[in-house]
C-alpha cells in the first residue's frame, strides 16, 4: 500500500474511512466504516484489457441447466414479483445472456447491456420494470455510481435484482475463494446492502445467500 487505508475513498460511499480488513499474497483489501464495503485500492485492480482477457475465457452457455439454475436463485423471486410482459435491462449481461433468455421465455422483453460484449449505451436512456445484474458489482470500480445510475433506470415500483456473494466476516474472508477471482474488487454485506436501501429510499429483500432485491419508491 502506498497510501494510509484510512485516506482512500470508498467506492460505494465515497467516505474516506476505511481500516484494513485483510491481506494476501497479491492485493490487500480494505473496508469501508461507513457503508462496510470491502474493496481492492484502486493500484491493485487490473487494467480493462486484462479483464476482458478473463472473461474471454468464460464459457456461460445460456442453454446450461446447470448454469440456470445458478441463475434462478435471483431469477425465480424476480418472476414472482413481476407483472405480465414487463420490460428488463440485463445488465452485465457477458457474452452468453442466459438470464435475459430466462426473462423472455417467461414472457418478459430484456434489454442487454455490457461494456466488453454489448456496449449499447442507448439502452441505458431507457426505462424498465426490472433491471439485474448477476455477478456484475463485484467487478465494478465505481459501485456507488453505477448502483445509482441503475436505480434511475427503473419506473417508480421497478426491481433492482443483484446477485453477488456476500462478505460474513473477516475470517470467513481470509478462506473465501470468492476473493482470489483478480476480477473481484468489491465485495457487499448485508449491511452494504442495507446502507444502500436507506440511502436510496429502496425496499430491501434478502431473497436468498447471493441474491438481493431493491424495490425503488412509489412516487
Amino acid at each position: 500500500m502506498t497510501r494510509p487505508f484510512a485516506e482512500l475513498a470508498c467506492p460505494l460511499c465515497a467516505a474516506g474511512d476505511c481500516r484494513p480488513y485483510h491481506r494476501d499474497r497479491r492485493r490487500d483489501y480494505c473496508q469501508c466504516r461507513l457503508c462496510d464495503l470491502v474493496f481492492v485500492p484502486p493500484a491493485q485492480r487490473l487494467t480493462a484489457a486484462e479483464e476482458k482477457a478473463i472473461y474471454d475465457t468464460h464459457r456461460n452457455d445460456p442453454k446450461d441447466a446447470g448454469y440456470r439454475r445458478f441463475l434462478s436463485r435471483l431469477f425465480d423471486p424476480m418472476c414472482a414479483r413481476l407483472a405480465p410482459d414487463s420490460r428488463g435491462l440485463d445488465f452485465g449481461c457477458g457474452p452468453g445472456p442466459a438470464l435475459a433468455m430466462m426473462f423472455e421465455e417467461a414472457g418478459h422483453d430484456v434489454s442487454l447491456y455490457d461494456p466488453f460484449y454489448a456496449p449499447d449505451g442507448t439502452t441505458l436512456e431507457r426505462q424498465y420494470d426490472f433491471v439485474c445484474a448477476t455477478e456484475v458489482v463485484e467487478h465494478l470500480h465505481a459501485p456507488g455510481r453505477e448502483i445509482e445510475r441503475l436505480l434511475t433506470l427503473l419506473r417508480p415500483g421497478g426491481l433492482l435484482g443483484i446477485m453477488t456473494k456476500r462478505v460474513i466476516d473477516a475470517d470467513a474472508f481470509s478462506r473465501w475463494h470468492y476473493k482470489n477471482d483478480p476480477t473481484h474488487v468489491c465485495f457487499f454485506s448485508e449491511r452494504t446492502f442495507e446502507y444502500l436501501a436507506q440511502l436510496h429510499q429502496c425496499q430491501l429483500e434478502f431473497v436468498a445467500n447471493d441474491a438481493v432485491i431493491l424495490k425503488s419508491r412509489v412516487e
